[in-house]
């Protein structure tokens, strides 16, 4: 028993796990408090930094807090998770199985999941998104280099600015299934942060940057090419360079009888190294679309993308 009426009545090294804890006591209306303890003496490692995770419950909450971890246990065959199987899908669908699974883990847990934590033992992926951006543009930049010699600089920065954009990368998290695995906070987990495009993008980066610095930048470039492969195939057509969404949305309405958009910087997001413009599209009196992106050229452009969808729904 601890202090303050409170009893550690679970102890992990997998965050993964934890957290699996916290969800299954908090369906059943048991408040928890997560702490770290320090690292076992007898292993050299752990897949937790820190060491020790524990979950701690009131302390006449203890028993049906027991009870309930048992009864899953049951469920699930004797354990509540294991790391291995709570990445066995993801790393399949990436192609790239990790050495070291706390590097996975890293990746996927959110900010807003270190916040929520008291002991400061969770770390976020935000310097994992930095370093990823970074391979990103590396890996991205020598496959256009060698992929299409002739061109000029201009349209090969058109190319990539669609590959890396927060759309594209959203997109492909997506495909992935990458928002059923990433580890968020209470409060952004109940506004839908598994769905949002920007969380979806900088978790695809952190994963990128996880991949490197796991096996390498051979193997991240491997799954690069591999979800990126086809758009580079499709960037070797000649109406690639048509795609200018903006300019489809003025024609558009301008067929339609209206007026023309008016794009208005919403806000801005994120530090300096990895900032977030979030653009409204604006026609009239109405928003047809919000966009976001690393830049105002981007965000417009993934507003406008999302304004003509508006627009044939609509029609």
């Amino acid at each position: 028993m601890i202090d303050n009426g409170l009893r550690v009545i679970f102890r992990t090294q997998s965050d993964i796990e934890a957290n699996v804890i916290e969800a299954l006591l908090d369906s059943h209306g048991v408040e928890t408090l997560r702490t770290a303890g320090p690292p076992p003496g007898l292993f050299p490692f752990s897949l937790n930094p820190l060491g020790e995770t524990q979950i701690s419950v009131r302390t006449e909450e203890a028993a049906e807090a027991v009870r309930i971890i048992d009864s899953h246990r049951e469920q699930a065959g004797g354990i509540v998770v294991t790391l291995p199987q709570a990445f066995e899908a993801l790393e399949a669908r990436v192609g790239y199985r990790f050495r070291d699974r706390g590097m996975l883990e890293h990746a996927l847990t959110h900010k807003s999941k270190a916040h929520e934590d008291p002991s400061g033992g969770v770390a976020d992926n935000e310097s994992l998104e930095f370093l990823g951006d970074a391979v990103l543009g590396l890996v991205v930049s020598d496959a256009l280099f060698r992929a299409f010699p002739t061109y000029s600089e201009g349209q090969k920065s058109k190319i990539k600015a669609n590959l890396v954009s927060t759309a594209s990368l959203a997109e492909m998290a997506e495909l992935m299934g990458l928002g059923d695995h990433m580890i968020l906070g209470r409060g952004e987990e109940k506004t839908g942060g598994r769905h949002k495009q920007a969380l979806l993008a900088d978790t695809c980066e952190a994963l990128i940057a996880a991949i490197y610095l796991d096996g390498g930048l051979e193997p991240a470039r491997q799954f690069l090419m591999r979800e990126f492969g086809r758009h580079i195939e499709e960037a070797r057509q000649p109406e690639f360079f048509g795609r200018d969404h903006k300019s489809r949305l003025q024609e558009r309405l301008q067929g339609l009888g209206r007026p023309l958009p008016v794009y208005r910087v919403t806000s801005e997001v994120g530090p300096d190294h990895s900032k977030l413009f979030y653009v409204d599209v604006v026609v009239g009196d109405d928003v047809l679309a919000q966009g976001a992106g690393r830049t105002k050229k981007d965000a417009e452009q993934e507003g406008a993308r999302l304004a003509l969808q508006e627009i044939t729904k609509g029609a």
